[in-house]
């Protein structure tokens, strides 16, 4: 479980997070959502590390990670996996050696127990026999299951996603969408997803956080996001004609359900 308590965090005089609390569970999807420039990316930074934040505290079951020495932090980033945005393969390398990488970096085992448990994660992925394969002979779908399996090679208790369906179509978001919450739940690894995808919100946003200019402005699962009354929240989320058409016509469905009963 990740604990975020009165995190703040500012770049000179500008106040990007204000005061953040929210807590990220055990075998869940936790989903941090929000506008372009709300700050949900700085937030996950601070998550990871990339940022220390101004003041607060982020503990990873009781370890404040802002206040490791340097030798605490290190180990604590051997149980994160991370999911970039553009999967962030290495083109020099293949399939398999990708997947391999943090084994090799950080991993005594020998060689063949490497590539045995690189493949093993690439069978979860569903993508034996691609091993040999080189990103660019690849489709982006691929890549991102490639991302999927290096990440969780080293059997990390935390993984991170940063947008991991930017750029795919919806069929393949929707595989990569179930692939996440499966592992998730799997493993008992604590997930946070960083997204725009109103179809992950939807499908497995089992804890949404919504931030709304650096601040945390509703909490809840994707159940409850058909019947908030935070305005800002349904705005983001049923941005369009046709989803606030959808959602009208489910409030309808329910109501006259209601009044049948």
């Amino acid at each position: 479980m990740i604990e975020v308590k009165h995190l703040f965090k500012a770049f000179d005089d500008k106040e990007v997070l204000h005061d953040i609390n929210t807590v990220f569970a055990d075998g869940k999807t936790n989903l941090i959502i929000g506008q372009s420039g709300s700050g949900k990316t700085v937030l996950m930074k601070n998550l990871v590390g990339l940022l220390s934040p101004t003041s607060g505290q982020v503990l990873y079951d009781g370890r404040d990670f802002v206040r490791m020495q340097k030798r605490e932090r290190v180990q604590m980033r051997r149980e994160m996996g991370m999911i970039f945005q553009s999967a962030a393969l290495f083109d020099s390398l293949s399939v398999l050696e990708n997947v391999m990488f943090p084994l090799d970096m950080f991993s005594l085992k020998t060689l063949r127990d490497r590539q045995h448990r690189a493949m093993e994660c690439l069978e979860r992925v569903n993508l034996l026999g691609a091993e040999n394969k080189y990103p660019a002979e690849i489709s982006g779908g691929m890549q991102k299951r490639v991302a999927i399996a290096r990440a969780i090679v080293l059997n990390p208790k935390y993984l991170f996603c940063d947008e991991p369906n930017s750029g795919l179509d919806p069929k393949t978001s929707l595989v990569i969408d179930r692939l996440l919450s499966d592992i998730t739940h799997d493993f008992g690894i604590t997930t946070i997803i960083n997204t725009h995808d109103m179809n992950s919100v939807m499908g497995i946003g089992e804890h949404i956080s919504f931030i709304y200019k650096g601040r945390v402005d509703w909490q809840g699962q994707s159940a409850d996001i058909m019947n908030s009354t935070n305005e800002r929240l349904t705005d983001f989320i049923f941005a369009s004609d046709l989803l606030k058409e959808m959602r009208a016509a489910v409030k309808e469905h329910e109501q006259k359900a209601r009044m049948s009963e």
